[in-house]
């Protein structure tokens, strides 16, 4: 009998599989969730609220990008698709005219407001209910740490003051 592949030890793989299901069924439900209260994905969520969370309402593109783990073209999809619907509007840096700048409208505001009450309470109803504090405090290390392994690039995170 052959020997088997080399691969994750049966404990490792039962983890793996636990997270990769996450990886699967989290996204489908968030954006289901977003699209039937909101005609938004959870990805475009994202961008308006990071939007929301910023100083005037605004950021680079590219800095944009950088939050979303996204490239600049999905961004700039993704953007073009909420500047149709009212939401965003881009504009050159006036301090660098060599960037754009993502801006939040007040359409796009108000839509955040709406919909981030449903969104976060689904959030907290899926992932955060089933864990103990010390729990919600581990997943918080655990994803930060797999999270800079993949890309050292410091992720987007709620800013002091909200």
């Amino acid at each position: 009998m052959p020997a088997s592949p080399p691969g994750l030890s049966r404990d490792h793989l039962a983890a793996w599989a636990s997270l990769a299901t996450v990886l699967e069924r989290l996204p489908t439900a968030l954006d289901a969730q977003l699209r039937r209260d909101h005609d938004l994905s959870h990805y475009e969520h994202g961008l308006l609220y990071a939007l929301d969370s910023s100083t005037e309402r605004s950021l680079r593109m590219s800095t944009l990008a950088g939050y979303a783990s996204s490239t600049l073209s999905r961004l700039s999809r993704a953007i073009s698709r909420l500047e149709k619907k009212g939401w965003v509007q881009r504009s050159p840096d006036p301090d660098d005219g060599r960037f754009t700048l993502a801006i939040l409208t007040d359409e796009g505001h108000d839509l955040v407001v709406r919909s981030t009450p449903a969104h976060h309470a689904l959030v907290e109803e899926l992932v955060f209910a089933p864990l103990s504090e010390a729990q919600v405090h581990q997943l918080a290390t655990i994803s930060a740490e797999i999270a800079t392994t993949i890309d050292p690039t410091v992720p987007w995170a709620p800013p002091e003051h909200g």
